[in-house]
């Protein structure tokens, strides 16, 4: 018992200061895109042909980029012809599907609830997370919100095992069609008033699986969604940034 107390002391506090102090993330993270507008219409056209998953777009005014479609890849084929940038901003949360599709203006980052939800679920937010068919990495960085760095439940919000307990859904995937029923159901059986958050490009939009037909294009026309979180996966600050933004604790 006496070691266990000496290792504790030696390793001391663990949990970050998000959102006092901004976090340091590494050189490699991908974050908010930034648009190169000096390009010639034919360059513009090209970068835009060259995502897989149409999340580039070129219109007259310049190009844009559709944060519910973009996998933010490593290999990324716009980036490599100088079309875009990827920032170190991790904030990258909206609340309509609208504010997703960006150029080179202020990106509108999500609001909070309005005063009634708030005053509801300001204080504790309990919130059933469905895997609808995803790869499990949303679902993973997800569970490191619980872990002692983040600490998700020092700003009262946790994950819940039953909808019936619940305040809202968390939906990852791409709602396949063997769970598309499962995912109605457990909106279903949460009490109203009720939150909806599609997180993940597979939710909001259906990711590298739009086009397949087991699949839906995310849950944007099955469900009322009040926050969206891009990325593939969302960074698990990314995640919490969403969320306390949410609760108007941003």
């Amino acid at each position: 018992m006496l070691s266990i107390i000496r290792e504790r002391l030696r390793q001391g506090h663990r949990t970050g200061k998000f959102p006092q102090i901004e976090p340091q993330l590494p050189a490699r993270f991908r974050g908010l895109p930034v648009l190169s507008q000096d390009l010639s219409p034919d360059q513009r056209q090209m970068a835009a042909a060259s995502c897989p998953y149409a999340a580039l777009m070129d219109h007259p005014q310049g190009l844009h980029v559709d944060l519910g479609r973009c996998l933010f890849c490593a290999d990324c084929p716009a980036q490599q012809s100088g079309a875009l940038t990827f920032s170190q901003d991790y904030r990258l949360a909206a609340s309509r599907r609208e504010d997703l599709c960006y150029s080179d203006a202020e990106y509108r980052l999500a609001e909070s609830l309005n005063q009634r939800m708030l005053k509801l679920f300001g204080r504790s937010l309990k919130l059933r997370q469905v895997s609808a068919g995803g790869c499990n990495a949303c679902e993973a960085d997800l569970n490191v919100l619980g872990t002692l760095v983040y600490d998700l439940g020092r700003f009262g919000i946790q994950f819940v095992a039953s909808p019936r307990h619940a305040d809202g859904i968390l939906v990852t995937g791409p709602v396949t069609k063997n769970m598309q029923s499962a995912l109605l159901d457990t909106y279903a059986a949460i009490p109203a008033p009720k939150i909806v958050i599609a997180s993940g490009a597979c939710a909001i939009n259906g990711g590298p699986f739009c086009h397949s037909s087991e699949a839906h294009q995310g849950i944007g026309d099955l469900l009322p969604i009040d926050l969206y979180i891009p990325g593939c996966p969302p960074h698990p600050y990314t995640a919490l940034d969403a969320l306390l933004r949410l609760l108007d604790k941003r």
